[in-house]
């Protein structure tokens, strides 16, 4: 993913680039096509956007899982979902599964994405990047409802053997994230 980093009021502008020509805009009247600075500091303080990167004194910075999280919402909401349901779809979403339903050339699979934990799989991938900026693939492993392990300095995607030995090692870890109620799993013990 892209290092740039936007303030509050050049985010609007980034969303529009990202959904496109295609983007048909919104149908109910009560939601904006684009989030303006009030809606998304609305949306950071109910859980929807992740809170700025970073701050220039005191001008908030935002980064591209920002403006990836802005248009899935937007285009969630074209398709007359609720907030509290996009929050539902959302939670946990990976960039990758935010890029499946923001991007234009994707058919949205987000409502796809199974509740229960996934094997574990190396998947991330940064989408394309503009050509005068540096791309750098990240590799990472989602190894439950609720933690990604991201291995920001391997080389390689891990193997099937790796996977396994690594969801092995990571049980305890996990088991104690559930065990403290910081999953994101429904069914809570």
């Amino acid at each position: 993913m892209t290092d740039e980093l936007w303030t509050l009021e050049q985010l609007p502008d980034r969303v529009a680039l990202l959904l496109g020509d295609d983007y048909g805009g919104q149908r109910n009247g009560r939601v904006r096509e684009l989030p303006n600075g009030r809606a998304i500091r609305w949306y950071t303080t109910i859980g929807l956007v992740d809170r700025p990167v970073a701050a220039r004194g005191r001008v908030a910075l935002y980064g591209m899982r920002h403006v990836l999280q802005l248009a899935a919402i937007k285009r969630l909401q074209a398709r007359g979902r609720t907030l509290a349901e996009i929050q539902e779809a959302l939670l946990g979403a990976t960039d990758d599964q935010l890029v499946e339903v923001a991007e234009p050339a994707v058919t949205p699979v987000l409502d796809q994405v199974p509740a229960a934990a996934p094997a574990p799989v190396a998947f991330w991938r940064q989408p394309p990047a503009a050509a005068d900026t540096v791309t750098k693939v990240v590799h990472g492993i989602r190894l439950g409802d609720s933690v990604t392990v991201v291995l920001d300095g391997a080389g390689r995607v891990p193997d099937d053997a790796e996977l396994a030995e690594l969801q092995a090692a990571a049980a305890p870890l996990l088991a104690a994230i559930d065990r403290l109620g910081l999953s994101s799993r429904k069914e809570r013990r």
